[in-house]
């Protein structure tokens, strides 16, 4: 990998990256540490998108949640969750991708991701919820995007 981060496209909608594009990531040599930077970086970016509505402590709230609802299947989630003070601790979700194979933190990061938009789905609804994280969607497509719509 040249820079050490790819976008990612949406799948249909259900999420601001696809465990498909992830792993897709992966087979093209991407490792743990790669498919982590661009987890990280997509959370970056729903981070930037929705704390002028919902604040800073509105977004790590949620995020806590994703964590605690995600650690029932992944038990270094709920670790997390336990440790996590109320910020969006990136540094941390790095580090534990990081220490997965490639094709664990991809399905890991997505997990996590799916989990946080089903989450905000429930709570607003799935049209405000698209248009809350449309600049999510926007920012990860690009000319070296992956289409993987169905």
């Amino acid at each position: 990998m040249a820079d050490g981060r790819r976008s990612i496209d949406d799948a249909a909608g259900k999420g601001a990256t696809s465990e498909p594009a992830l792993l897709h990531l992966v087979e093209k040599g991407g490792d743990a540490a790669d498919v982590a930077e661009t987890i990280v970086s997509t959370w970056q970016k729903i981070d930037a998108a929705l704390h002028p509505i919902i604040g800073k402590g509105g977004v790590a709230a949620l995020y806590k949640q994703s964590l605690y609802l995600a650690g029932a299947r992944r038990p270094f989630f709920a670790e997390m969750h336990q440790r996590s003070a109320t910020e969006l601790d990136l540094a941390a979700l790095k580090s534990v991708l990081e220490q997965q194979s490639g094709e664990g933190a991809a399905a890991s990061g997505q997990a996590l991701l799916q989990t946080f938009h089903e989450l905000l789905t429930r709570m607003v609804g799935s049209s405000l919820t698209e248009r809350l994280l449309r600049p999510v969607h926007e920012g990860l497509r690009g000319p070296s995007a992956q289409d993987i719509s169905r």
